[in-house]
């Protein structure tokens, strides 16, 4: 039998995996229509979460007493869905991985003025730190105006805004229907886009792109588990083995090769939000030694 951080450990782990694929069906999509490409995220992430909602909440699975901050978290999500599923198919991988590690950063200054959260100078520090990474990766975006580079970033704002309204869900309303919500958002506003010109797909390429929401809910499903089993300290960590995955994809299958500019700032990044992380534990350790105190 596995331990508790064991298996925290191995959902995380499981977690990376799936988003490393969804991430990799996204890139080779390119010649489906985005809008098509998130209908395949949004209906089959809403079929897998129909497995997983337990029996007693089958009727009235879809209750909830706080639609409006659902409806928040859903068009912060689609915002960072769209701008991440675009940064995907347009740069490296490698690239847009590196950036989107960056969303604790905004989270900690979005906690700021939504949650009334004090900042103190290590998470300032980790945060100047952390901008720092992010210009040295965007800078070939800079220079050249390329304007894909922005994309990872609106990704990292909508995610931050994201992992605030969670946050705030997570008290009253169950993980499923959180993700559950989402996938439903997703599929509804795929739906206008069709218009624009689907293309039909082979049976082998329905398959694959099938793969993006079913990869899309484990994965969000397995890091929920993993927060659940483990502490965060222990597992945080390992969500840096998306670069890896995302640097050995780049270069098999796109003979994409990270430039030294790309692993600087990466390594910056990860820094800062590893000391945001850390931060995060040290400062929930004094709260509760106070309350025990108290």
């Amino acid at each position: 039998m596995l331990s508790k951080n064991q298996l925290g450990f191995l959902y995380m782990f499981m977690s990376i995996c799936a988003f490393s694929l969804m991430d990799l069906i996204v890139k080779w999509s390119v010649d489906y229509p985005l809008g098509q490409v998130l209908f395949f995220r949004g209906f089959f992430g809403v079929i897998f979460y129909f497995f997983v909602i337990p029996r007693e909440r089958l009727r009235n699975f879809y209750e909830t007493k706080r639609p409006g901050l659902h409806f928040l978290r859903c068009f912060s999500g689609l915002i960072a869905l769209i701008a991440i599923f675009i940064a995907i198919r347009k740069l490296p991988l490698a690239t847009v991985v590196s950036i989107s590690f960056a969303a604790p950063i905004f989270t900690t200054i979005f906690s700021i003025f939504l949650l009334n959260e004090k900042v103190g100078i290590f998470r300032w520090l980790a945060v100047f730190v952390g901008f720092i990474g992010i210009i040295v990766i965007t800078e070939p975006g800079i220079s050249e105006l390329n304007i894909y580079y922005i994309f990872p970033i609106i990704f990292c704002l909508g995610l931050s805004y994201v992992a605030i309204t969670i946050r705030q869900l997570s008290s009253t309303e169950p993980v499923w229907l959180i993700s559950f919500y989402f996938s439903l958002s997703i599929t509804l506003l795929s739906f206008f886009t069709i218009p624009q010109g689907w293309v039909m797909p082979s049976l082998n390429h329905l398959m694959l792109l099938s793969l993006i929401g079913i990869f899309g809910g484990v994965a969000n499903l397995w890091l929920s588990q993993s927060y659940k089993y483990s502490e965060v300290s222990l597992v945080t960590p390992l969500k840096y083995l998306a670069l890896v995955f995302a640097i050995i994809f780049g270069y098999l299958i796109w003979e994409e090769i990270p430039t030294i500019k790309t692993l600087v700032g990466s390594i910056l990044v990860i820094i800062s939000t590893l000391i945001i992380f850390r931060r995060e534990i040290y400062k929930k350790k004094v709260i509760t030694s106070k309350t025990i105190n108290d």
